[in-house]
């Protein structure tokens, strides 16, 4: 997984993949695996190793205070940059699990997000 449109590179983007869409796109809890990673020049990438085929979603945020959670303001509108896989979006908040999703096949995957 590539990240790019990093803000700036303090703090680190967080990355929760999902197998199927229990807990999609936020509770880690149910995520199939999560990472935690730095940024460089505007970018981070993540390589979660060997995944089985199937169906997958991710979700991304710039934790740049390294809280753990993203920021948001009064309305509830993150204050820090976010994405999913597809570079999917919703209408009032998180895209469904549907538009994020995405095949991981037996050869080399990889998936690019944009963050917002």
């Amino acid at each position: 997984l590539q990240v790019t449109h990093v803000k700036n590179d303090q703090g680190v983007v967080r990355v929760l993949l999902f197998k199927g869409e229990a807990g999609f796109p936020d509770d880690e809890a149910k995520a199939f695996k999560s990472a935690s990673v730095k940024i460089k020049d505007g970018k981070a990438v993540v390589d979660f190793g060997a995944v089985p085929e199937g169906t997958y979603a991710l979700s991304v945020f710039h934790d740049s205070q390294n809280t753990g959670k993203l920021r948001t303001n009064s309305f509830g509108i993150p204050r820090d940059g976010y994405g999913f896989s597809n570079n999917a979006m919703g209408t009032f908040g998180p895209p469904s699990f549907e538009k994020a999703a995405f095949k991981v096949t037996a050869c080399k995957n990889n998936v690019s997000i944009k963050l917002r």
